[in-house]
């Protein structure tokens, strides 16, 4: 949290704050995200008159996000940037006379949330079968992948193997 009285209550005031998020990691639906690294969090607010507000900011934060292939942590570039005009009254980033910094980068970083990442662009993934991470080499699962509609077809062919 920031105090931000003198900018509330001083219609054309404008202040910088240069501060450091409290959390170490993002939570979403989708899951938990480490934050690592530096957290500092540049923010411009200015009382720009009639109950509204002038929200600027930045942050270049790094998260580790899973690999959307094989599930191992991707330290990934978050480059947080802002500009907006808000009123008082719709803010949920403004309590009293503070300003919760973390909910309000928490928020914005979803807007530049990258929508994959791998930890390489070769990367081989999992297998379906086993889960063994194949970019340590194969598994030694059948290679053989069948649509699930087909596999009492294939029942039918092994049940009906001489043996």
């Amino acid at each position: 949290m920031v105090d931000i009285t003198d900018v509330l209550l001083n219609e054309g005031k404008r202040s910088e704050y240069v501060t450091s998020l409290q959390t170490d990691r993002f939570s979403y639906r989708f899951g938990k995200f480490p934050l690592v690294g530096d957290r500092t969090v540049r923010i411009v607010l200015e009382n720009i008159g009639d109950k509204k507000l002038l929200l600027e900011g930045e942050a270049s934060l790094t998260v580790m996000i899973p690999c959307a292939r094989c599930l191992k942590p991707v330290k990934t570039a978050l480059p947080v940037q802002f500009s907006y005009e808000t009123e008082l009254e719709e803010t949920e980033y403004i309590d009293g006379y503070n300003l919760n910094v973390d909910q309000l980068i928490h928020d914005e970083s979803l807007l530049v949330w990258p929508e994959r990442v791998l930890c390489r662009e070769d990367c081989k993934g999992l297998c379906s079968s086993c889960g063994h991470d194949l970019n340590e080499g194969p598994c030694g699962c059948s290679a053989t992948e069948l649509d699930p509609r087909m596999a009492k077809i294939l029942d039918i062919f092994n049940n009906s193997k001489e043996v």
